[in-house]
């Protein structure tokens, strides 16, 4: 399948929490970019739900920002091990707080 993304996606594993009411639940990222990012996790939201992450950067710095769920892919707890994905795309729709440290730590990561 061709890639359809334009932004360029960079590896980075943050911790994080997103909600739909309230971020409570922990996750890790898989890949982000300046317009979205990968969520892995087993407690997937349906595509179209908005959500609130908190992203904890470096230094433990938190960046606020909700999101729109583009996909999905929902993977049995006992099997995330063995799955390519598991987890949702989001899109970032706005930021509370912390866009421009957001976009310090992409600007600092090294082009591939």
């Amino acid at each position: 399948m061709a890639e359809k993304r334009e932004l360029p996606r960079h590896r980075k594993r943050l911790m994080l929490r997103f909600g739909i009411e309230a971020p409570a639940r922990v996750a890790f990222t898989e890949d982000i970019s300046t317009g979205g990012l990968f969520i892995k996790t087993v407690n997937t939201c349906q595509p179209g739900t908005h959500i609130i992450v908190d992203l904890t950067m470096p230094g433990d710095m938190v960046v606020q920002l909700e999101a729109e769920v583009r996909w999905a892919k929902k993977v049995p707890p006992q099997m995330v091990h063995l799955a390519k994905k598991s987890g949702m795309g989001v899109k970032i729709t706005r930021f509370l707080n912390g866009a421009d440290i957001y976009s310090g730590f992409l600007a600092e990561i090294p082009s591939c």
